[in-house]
Order: C-alpha cells, then sequence, then structure tokens
C-alpha cells in the first residue's frame, strides 16, 4: 500500500492508542494485527482507566505518525471515535478519518490521504473494526495529481 510516497509494508509501524472507551477494541486489534504480523507501537492506555481522557492517545499517536509520515499509520479508538479524531487532526501532517463502513474507508484512503483511523467503540463490533482495518491498511493511493494537489491545500490551511 502507498502511504505518502512510499510502499507501506507490514514491517512499517502502526500506532495504535485508545482512551478507556476503546480500551477492549484496541487490545483485540492489537492481538489480531500481531497475529498478521503486522509490526504495532501500542501507545496506551496500557491499562483500563475509565478516567482517562481521549486526547492523550490521540496525541501520542499522531506524534508517533509524525516522526516518519510516509512510513507509519495510526489508529485511534474512543467510545464515539470523533473526540479522537478532533484531537489527531489538531496536528499539521495528520489527515484523520473516522471510519465506520469498508467503502467509505477504502474512499478516505485513496482519495484524502488519510493517515490515522479512528475508531468508534460503540458502534462498531471487533469483526467490523478488522475489516475496517484491513482495508485501511491495504488501501493504495490514488496517483493521480487532483489527489495530492488537495492534500496540499490541506496542508497549507494550518
Amino acid at each position: 500500500m502507498i502511504c505518502g510516497n512510499l510502499l507501506y509494508n507490514s514491517y512499517m509501524p502502526i500506532f495504535i492508542g485508545a482512551d478507556h472507551g476503546g480500551f477492549d477494541l484496541k487490545t483485540k486489534l492489537i492481538e489480531y494485527l500481531q497475529e498478521n504480523n503486522i509490526r504495532i507501537e501500542d501507545m496506551g492506555n496500557y491499562e483500563l482507566d475509565p478516567l482517562d481522557d481521549y486526547p492523550d492517545f490521540a496525541k501520542k499517536v499522531a506524534q508517533g505518525v509524525l516522526q516518519n509520515p510516509y512510513d507509519s499509520l495510526g489508529i485511534i479508538i474512543c467510545r464515539s471515535g470523533v473526540g479522537v479524531a478532533i484531537a489527531a487532526n489538531r496536528f499539521k501532517g495528520i489527515r484523520c478519518g473516522l471510519g465506520f463502513d469498508v467503502g467509505q474507508v477504502k474512499h478516505i484512503r485513496e482519495n484524502d490521504n488519510v493517515n490515522v483511523l479512528a475508531l468508534a467503540s460503540d458502534f462498531i463490533d471487533f469483526e467490523k473494526a478488522k475489516k475496517l482495518v484491513d482495508i485501511f491498511r491495504q488501501t493504495e493511493l490514488k496517483k493521480e495529481e487532483k489527489y495530492s494537489r488537495r492534500i496540499k491545500k490541506l496542508d497549507e490551511l494550518v
């Protein structure tokens, strides 16, 4: 899969993080991805803490992706998916989209070069989350100039 300018492969990290609302789904996704030989960097939370705050984990994932934005992806999870998406999108170079349908995730990867996927643990189950993550990892960006032009314009907004 193309991520930025380079081909994404299983040796490049996927940074993943979740607050208490997404903790169980994150734990299951880590196990699933590791079983499929995908390199995971767990950015927390590392234990279920009902008092933790989603911006903390969205920040860690965004910072992880930004260390090498052409060679990594991120996944962040909270109950609605919206809180973590808002927090991640505050970082220049992060394009986070809320995933809820396989076709929609394919679209946002291909057209919008989304590099962080937000998931809503209250609205999707583990089986759906696996499908969304798989399509996120496997979808190539469209190569036409209009898509890169649009991403460049997004980057100029901040």
